[in-house]
């Protein structure tokens, strides 16, 4: 630079970019993992009621016209304070009471949840059978169907039937079916839609089979054994031959 020349300006330098702020980013995972979360739920839960339903097809009947089996299986439902079966069970039992009258089947098997002294679903279940003419050796009681795995795999493991008429609301008798089924039961199913008259009931009912079927697929790909599965039990065998 020659004397008396000016001093250029200094080039400033571009600044650099600013990064995106911590909450932005936090939010746009935040975003992602719901996003996937969702979706993932999403397949779950359509593809566990299509299993449900494929495994179903082709075994769900009416009163009036599902094959005869040696046993009819009730599973549980609510049981009130003062004994008495709530409107859903009573309608399962109700198809049973039919099915042995009209000679389709031959024994009943009633399970469901007697995991406290306080509350028990199977004998109130047998109570109600008996109490309308049907012989209580007829009658057998299983204590702990405490969900419909373990009463379908307690139905063939534990009481040795191999052949049944699973009873149960329609929204939930194809899940019953085909975890029957899969249990190695050649199960076919009567649905009840009297109960459908509670209309608050049944829509949450209805809403809740949903996640029911992946619970379902979970069980039958893990295989697990019932909470309590325990040995042989005489009780349908002797129900058939008397």
């Amino acid at each position: 630079m020659t004397a008396g020349q000016p001093h250029p300006e200094p080039v400033a330098a571009e600044p650099a970019p600013a990064p995106a702020p911590a909450r932005r980013r936090w939010w746009r995972v935040v975003w992602r993992t719901a996003l996937w979360g969702t979706l993932a739920s999403v397949l779950a839960v359509a593809g566990s009621v299509g299993w449900v339903r494929w495994s179903a097809s082709g075994h769900v009947y009416g009163v009036a016209d599902v094959p005869a089996a040696p046993v009819a299986l009730v599973l549980g439902a609510q049981v009130y304070d003062d004994g008495s079966p709530s409107a859903f069970l009573e309608a399962r039992l109700d198809i049973a009471r039919q099915l042995y009258e009209a000679g389709r089947v031959r024994a009943v098997l009633v399970s469901g949840d007697h995991g406290r002294w306080t509350y028990d679903e199977p004998d109130t279940m047998r109570d109600w059978l008996v109490n309308r003419g049907i012989p209580g050796r007829r009658v057998v009681v299983d204590h702990a169907g405490f969900d419909t795995y373990d009463s379908c795999q307690r139905a063939i493991r534990v009481f040795g039937v191999d052949r049944l008429i699973v009873i149960t609301q329609s929204y939930h008798i194809e899940r019953a079916v085909a975890l029957c089924r899969d249990a190695g039961i050649d199960a076919v199913g009567v649905g009840d839609d009297t109960a459908r008259r509670f209309e608050d009931f049944w829509t949450r009912a209805v809403v809740r089979e949903q996640g029911a079927c992946v619970k379902a697929v979970l069980d039958t790909v893990t295989g697990r054994d019932p909470v309590f599965l325990g040995p042989h039990e005489t009780g349908v065998e002797e129900a058939l031959r008397n």
